[in-house]
């Protein structure tokens, strides 16, 4: 017997992909999830933003609940690292670190980003995280510490941007650079000293955790702050897409159409490997999208068979 070959295989079990999966499954197709355990939304301690949950929800708890529901409908779910991607004969052929492998006629990406983070250890930073001392994201959660005492870890137009978005939030921000003395322009320089930002020179020479308070140690000085955002950059998760010789954005994200289609026949990709909104609600709204796409592609390819039909016929080829 040949293997499955299912009608969608998902790259990321995040919130995009989890969305995508309860729609498809949902619709009668088959869906595999394949998920490498590093989703970013996992390591959300609390977020108030998520519609729905007044007093908050985890990363993790929103995630569980996202399988669990996925799971009602038959969705294969499985932990694995992807080494290839390839397609043939219009049937897709993912390949795991162990040479096992796994066939769709479609594929939807959902890999997310990867944030960078701070020179070290891991335990420390996804404690501090954990705890609130470090964050990601102020649109998620700079309402927390409104009033309170920020420090914005980066340089350039990416950290210039995020101290200046969290200023409606507090007037006592500072911004320190990670490696050495902040590269800024004159104008630069000035829109920070009108809007009152500190600045401080790098380079960062290590943290100290208090019970409310991180305190960022440079050659200069010690400051604590009540909360620390790292604005470091990331990196796109679109390695699976280039593989396939998939279109991408001079940045490296997946380029797609209005219902998430990108530049090959059955590619889908969702998320922030996408360039847009950096949210969880974001992510899950691309994922129905793209959901949809896929179902009503799929139709659209085989109008007279149903699609447990089409499974049989390609299981046979």
């Amino acid at each position: 017997m040949k293997d499955q070959i299912y009608d969608c295989l998902i790259v990321g079990g995040g919130p995009a992909g989890l969305t995508a999966a309860i729609y498809l499954a949902r619709s009668h197709l088959s869906v595999a999830v394949v998920d490498d355990g590093h989703s970013r939304a996992a390591m959300i301690p609390l977020s108030r933003n998520q519609a729905g949950f007044p007093d908050g929800i985890s990363g993790g708890d929103l995630l569980a609940r996202m399988r669990s529901q996925a799971s009602k409908y038959d969705v294969t779910i499985q932990t694995g690292h992807v080494e290839a991607l390839v397609k043939t004969n219009d049937v897709f052929v993912l390949r795991f670190s162990d040479s096992n492998v796994i066939r769709a006629q479609s594929v939807l990406l959902a890999t997310g980003v990867r944030n960078r983070r701070p020179a070290m250890p891991d335990v420390d930073h996804d404690a501090a995280v954990a705890r609130g001392l470090m964050r990601y994201c102020p649109v998620c959660d700079a309402y927390e510490i409104t009033d309170r005492r920020i420090g914005v870890i980066g340089t350039g137009d990416q950290g210039i941007g995020e101290a200046v978005f969290l200023r409606c939030f507090t007037d006592d921000i500072t911004f320190i650079s990670p490696d050495a003395r902040h590269d800024l322009s004159c104008d630069q320089s000035a829109q920070l000293e009108a809007l009152g930002i500190k600045t401080i020179s790098g380079p960062i020479a290590g943290y100290e955790y208090h019970d409310d308070a991180v305190t960022v140690i440079t050659a200069e000085s010690k400051t604590s702050f009540s909360s620390v955002y790292l604005a470091l950059g990331s990196d796109v998760r679109s390695g699976l897409a280039e593989m396939l010789g998939a279109e991408l954005t001079e940045d490296g994200y997946v380029s797609v159409d209005r219902h998430q289609r990108a530049s090959i026949a059955g590619l889908y990709a969702a998320g922030d490997v996408v360039l847009g909104l950096d949210q969880t609600t974001n992510a899950m709204g691309q994922g129905s999208v793209a959901a949809i796409a896929i179902r009503n592609d799929l139709f659209g390819r085989y109008p007279s068979m149903t699609l447990r039909r089409i499974r049989k016929s390609l299981a046979e080829i």
